[in-house]
């Protein structure tokens, strides 16, 4: 899902309407702890979990169970169209659907209580939890879960995941292309089984499940509720929204006492407060200026903070956790646009860009520059021997030179599209639009536009961007999630065009590959192609840097987009 980089800010009074009250002591969590969970599917042979998860303990608990947290303005809390890691933060939370991942990064059943594969690879068989519900109390029934899916594959529905999450789904993109009215893959068997077929064998489908496009919704409430119904939607995850209004700073969550899965939410209500004008660290530190005792309980640290929130003689640094995310951030090229229908000048952009320096510079040495597409952390995928471009401004000249264009007094004028707001240009942008006026004396223009006017312009039929920046958050753990959802050249997430036959027919052969070890050797191959034509230039892999206060208990930051709340509780106080 797409990603970006943004500062939050909030404001007071919205506490004070809430009522909450947060008097809590000091303690040590440990100090520059890694949340890094390791990859694992304890699954038994007909895919039904070998043991529960534990319940979290219940003892020593905090009377008042509020966590505060800063968030983002979602463009969208329906699942079906949200594609984001803003939007996916709240929709994780409040909806669920056959699958999950858990904190360790398990793939394990969720409203589904088992399932099935048959023998050839194509149909898969869950059994539907009898408890499972919704947050008002009504049973979750495959009907459901049928209509559902049918809607995310609905053109009316307006969905830009579902050809790729559920393309797969016999009769999927039939319907999303207007073909036929039904998904013929789809078959609600009886009350508690749900059956889907797909179009071949692919080892990643089942965890294409947890993503929010296959999520369950209530058609009722769907149907009766316009289209803004998702403000006040009945969900079926941990915690029910009480109170949308991003505009008013505030979105306020409640724990759903309906929710049928260990382990149970403890929180009592999350408040996120939304893009409003107090410093995170004063927030953090010295609290949100309210009568009450009130901060911030958990906030990321952004790189101006970085050495404080480490220096070990800092108190600071016993409260600080990271992760290494399944994140790329890039710089993407639009390769139907001059220049860069020209992939001499793609690749003399590549050249002319020392990532090292100015990764090292804007991240003050805590992030690395990227070389390749796939994190190095991805669970069971390496691909030490992938060459880039390095550094080489006078080949890049010479590139140029070689290109249809001949010369950069011949190039058209290029814009960088970025998501922001303030017209502030980053750190990160600035010295990227510098190394090209310095190597290839070329002006980068940056135009800024909001964050779901930029996924707008990203998603339409006719991608206006030349240039833009942007990361991308793994949905599951597997390189397939990156190679070919990002530029097979039929994915409608390949925003950018590209397109290379060798590179689909490396990719279709993966696709269908049961082997593991021949299955990731053919990723390799695609990435490093890919590279090779400068279809993106790999900036950095993210790390998620957070300071989070000794009470919580069990906050965890996890490398891709799933539930974490229900396992936070606040300690005695």
């Amino acid at each position: 899902m797409w990603s970006r980089r943004f500062n939050l800010f909030i404001t007071v009074w919205l506490l004070l309407n809430l009522g909450c009250s947060l008097n809590v002591p000091f303690s040590s969590i440990g100090n520059k702890k890694s949340v890094t969970p390791t990859v694992s599917t304890p699954l038994d042979g007909d895919n039904t979990p070998t043991a529960k998860e534990n319940p979290l303990p219940k003892t020593n608990l905090a009377e008042k169970q509020n966590l505060i947290l800063p968030g983002g303005n979602p463009p969208t809390l329906d699942p079906h169209l949200s594609g984001d890691a803003t939007s996916a933060e709240y929709v994780v939370e409040i909806f669920s659907g056959l699958m999950i991942y858990d904190q360790q990064l398990n793939l394990i059943p969720d409203i589904a209580e088992n399932y099935k594969i048959s023998d050839d690879g194509l149909v898969y068989t869950f059994k539907i939890r009898a408890e499972a519900k919704f947050q008002d109390g009504k049973p979750i029934r495959t009907e459901d879960f049928k209509w559902s899916f049918e809607r995310a594959c609905d053109p009316a529905t307006g969905s830009n995941t579902a050809d790729t999450y559920m393309g797969d789904i016999v009769g999927c993109r039939d319907k999303l292309q207007g073909k036929v009215k039904t998904v013929k893959g789809i078959v609600a068997v009886d009350d508690l089984t749900f059956q889907l077929t797909i179009d071949e064998p692919k080892s990643f489908f089942i965890a294409k499940m947890t993503y929010p496009t296959a999520y369950v919704l209530d058609r009722k409430n769907v149907e009766s509720g316009g289209a803004e119904w998702f403000k006040k939607p009945n969900g079926s995850g941990p915690f029910k929204v009480e109170e949308f209004s991003p505009e008013e700073n505030a979105i306020v969550l409640i724990r759903n006492e309906n929710y049928y899965r260990e382990p149970k939410p403890i929180l009592e209500r999350v408040v996120y407060l939304v893009d409003a004008p107090i410093d995170l660290m004063t927030g953090y530190e010295q609290g949100l200026g309210m009568k009450e005792d009130l901060t911030y309980d958990a906030v990321p640290v952004g790189t101006s903070n970085m050495s404080r929130a480490t220096d070990p003689n800092n108190s600071l640094s016993k409260e600080f956790v990271f992760t290494n995310a399944f994140s790329l951030f890039y710089v993407g090229f639009n390769v139907h646009k001059p220049p860069f229908d020209d992939p001499k000048i793609r690749q003399a952009f590549s050249l002319a860009l020392d990532k090292k320096r100015i990764v090292k510079l804007a991240f003050q040495g805590t992030i690395s520059a990227a070389n390749g597409i796939v994190p190095p952390n991805m669970p069971n995928y390496q691909n030490p021997d992938l060459s880039g471009f390095e550094f080489d401004p006078k080949r890049a000249m010479a590139l140029i030179a070689e290109s249809k264009y001949g010369d950069v007094s011949e190039l058209p004028d290029i814009t960088m599209h970025v998501s922001g707001v303030g017209g502030t240009t980053e750190p990160l942008l600035k010295s990227m639009a510098e190394s090209y006026q310095l190597n290839l004396g070329v002006k980068i223009n940056i135009e800024q536009s909001s964050w779901p006017e930029f996924l707008n312009g990203l998603n339409s039929s006719e991608m206006p961007y030349q240039m833009y920046q942007l990361g991308w958050v793994a949905d599951y753990p597997d390189p397939q999630n990156f190679l070919e959802v990002l530029f097979h050249s039929q994915s409608l997430q390949n925003h950018g065009g590209y397109g290379n036959p060798k590179v689909d027919e490396l990719l279709d052969k993966a696709r269908g590959t049961s082997d593991m070890a021949a299955r990731l050797k053919l990723y390799q191959q695609a990435e490093q192609l890919i590279l090779d034509d400068a279809a993106l230039i790999p900036i950095y892999f993210d790390v998620e840097n957070w300071l989070v206060k000794p009470y919580i208990q069990n906050f965890q930051v996890p490398p891709i987009k799933i539930p974490k709340l229900q396992y936070i509780s606040i300690a005695e106080h």
